[in-house]
């Protein structure tokens, strides 16, 4: 999937003949903290809320303001990885797409950037999750993914962050809930198992809950 099938066309545009005023007005309207500036189909520039309050001046066309040189953009050929890392990175609310000639396509919203996520990285999908901590010296994606198949356990996606002491923090999500027999293989290979979040997990909440019912009855 392309950056294009992210594009949302309910984000409004502003023109360099439009006030800072009704910059901040529509800005207000629809809940959000920046805006593009478009003239004849082409992309000029992302005018944002902070910058709209600092100016002295906000009754005065958008064309004389300071910060039209702000024009982040990305390719509507651009894979989604690549509007989280810019919108991260800029923390951007809305990031305008372009096609040839910086010709304004549309925008991606942080809303629809965090839906379509949450669907492709399976996210959605039942299932439960299971966090590994891994040496990077020890990391083996195909070891990792022949535990959990030889547990007839899928694995829906894959996360890696590097902790802060140079650890690999491994985030498997699975197609199953019930995960008891993952854990107990992925401990018996010598894995550390940070976290388990699914039917194990509420096991353990209800027993946990049980002990404090009983102690409570016992007393």
């Amino acid at each position: 999937m392309s950056t294009e099938h992210l594009i949302s066309l309910s984000i409004p545009t502003l023109t360099p003949e439009d006030t800072g005023t009704h910059a901040l007005d529509l800005m207000d309207e629809h809940k959000i903290t920046e805006l593009p500036v478009v003239s004849n189909d082409a992309y000029l520039a992302l005018i944002k809320e902070s910058d709209l309050m600092d100016w002295n001046t906000p009754g005065n066309a958008l064309s004389t303001a300071p910060f039209l040189n702000y024009k982040p953009a990305i390719p509507a050929s651009a894979h989604p990885f690549e509007v989280v890392r810019i919108m991260s990175q800029l923390e951007l609310n809305v990031l305008p797409v372009v096609g040839d000639e910086q010709k304004y396509l549309g925008c991606v919203t942080k809303d629809t950037l965090l839906k379509h996520t949450a669907e492709y990285t399976g996210i959605n999908n039942p299932g439960g999750i299971i966090v590994l901590e891994v040496a990077p010296r020890n990391y083996t994606l195909y070891e990792i993914a022949r535990i959990c198949e030889n547990e007839d356990v899928s694995i829906v996606n894959v996360q890696v962050y590097t902790t802060e002491d140079g650890m690999l923090e491994v985030t498997l999500k699975l197609n199953r809930t019930g995960l008891s027999a993952v854990v107990s293989s992925f401990e018996r290979h010598s894995y550390v198992v940070q976290a388990v979040y699914g039917e194990e997990q509420n096991r353990e909440d209800i027993t946990n809950k049980y002990n404090l019912l009983m102690n409570y009855i016992n007393m």
